[in-house]
């Protein structure tokens, strides 16, 4: 079951449940195009207004532009390309998002993997591990029970933990990085880093050139550079600090310091394996999610588009030329769109296609 809505560039979004998994993706026509294997979905309109409801799997492309919420989702999901803001009130499986702008969640009850945003990212309660990458404004993490990796935040960065951090950051100066762990936390940054350091664990190591290592220590408070941006780690197990890139995948050939009572034999490798599980996780979910849905819509419509002939039908397999796909045969199956020279849903179908999602 399919089902087209003009909303706007700009439509609010309100996705007020779904019984299974969640593919939501942004694309740049005006159209809202929702898909969906359950007779009983729900869509109603009002004004630039929608919401939308279903008992099991629902895909929905919307105009990047939209604001989306979301009320719950029993499933896993995945999100990419929205650039209006979304918030999230809960989610029962994994959530994977990708290339967005701002970011509110209330609760994840499994992994959360976010890589691309523009704007501030705020999660409240994540009940498995975290991986979020690449983010231009601040990050704030209420409470994470497991592991979190993160890395390339030009923002404030606020994190509680339940068990072990890496933390890749370049710092900037002005901000601030307060993380709370409940085991240990390696913090990797740059050479020539600006930082004021307080650091508080029941082992700290400085892989620093330039800064010695204080044995007894668990406490210290330590300025590299000009210390402009404000850095504190609090840790339940050790603290390590190193500009060495690949710390985090090698820790090991630092060997056992056993001069100040701590093993990091396999430290780096044994906390990077597990962290990195969610995003592993959260993307395997969303590329499974979103081939249950194609798989269900079976479109059967046969043209040509520039150099393209596709069959769409069930048994038809597109086979692109080996040349690169253009600009401009992606924007002639747009413009077949607002022609209505062809629906949503196979402009759809074709660019999922020149994505390679077919």
């Amino acid at each position: 079951m399919s089902k087209t809505i003009s909303a706007g560039r700009t439509p609010r979004i309100h996705i007020e449940a779904v019984g299974g998994d969640l593919s939501l993706v942004g694309w740049e026509s005006d159209e809202i195009l929702v898909k969906g294997d359950d007779e009983e979905m729900r869509v109603s309109q009002d004004g630039e207004e929608v919401k939308i409801s279903s008992g099991d799997d629902l895909s929905i492309r919307v105009p990047k532009t939209a604001s989306i919420s979301i009320s719950k989702i029993e499933g896993d999901a995945a999100i990419r390309g929205i650039m209006g803001g979304i918030a999230l009130n809960e989610i029962a499986g994994d959530l994977s998002i990708r290339d967005v702008e701002h970011v509110a969640i209330d609760m994840v009850h499994s992994d959360l993997s976010l890589r691309g945003a523009k704007g501030n990212v705020v999660v409240k309660n994540v009940q498995a591990d975290v991986s979020i990458r690449d983010v231009d404004g601040n990050v704030g993490l209420e409470s994470i029970v497991d592991d979190l990796a993160l890395r390339d935040v030009r923002g404030n960065v606020s994190a509680n933990v339940g068990e072990d951090v890496v933390l890749y950051i370049n710092p900037q100066s002005g901000n601030s990085y307060s993380i709370t762990a409940g085991d240990d936390i390696l913090l990797v940054m740059p050479p020539k880093a600006n930082a004021t350091l307080t650091l508080n664990a029941d082992s700290i190591d400085m892989d620093w050139k330039g800064v010695d290592n204080d044995e007894d220590a668990t406490s210290r408070v330590i300025t590299l550079g000009d210390g402009s941006a404000t850095v504190m780690l609090n840790a339940g197990g050790d603290i390590r600090v190193s500009n060495q890139a690949d710390a985090g995948e090698s820790a090991e050939e630092f060997g056992n310091f056993a001069g100040i009572g701590l093993d990091w034999s396999g430290f780096g490798e044994r906390i990077s394996k597990q962290v990195e599980r969610a995003a592993r996780r959260a993307e395997e979910a969303g590329r499974r999610t979103e081939e249950r849905l194609r798989r269900r819509i079976k479109p059967k419509v046969n043209f040509g588009v520039g150099r393209w002939n596709w069959d769409l039908s069930p048994q038809g397999v597109p086979i692109p030329p080996k040349p690169p796909v253009s600009e401009e045969e992606r924007m002639s199956i747009l413009k077949m769109l607002q022609e209505k020279k062809i629906t949503a849903e196979e402009a759809d179908k074709l660019l999922s296609a020149l994505e390679g999602d077919v």
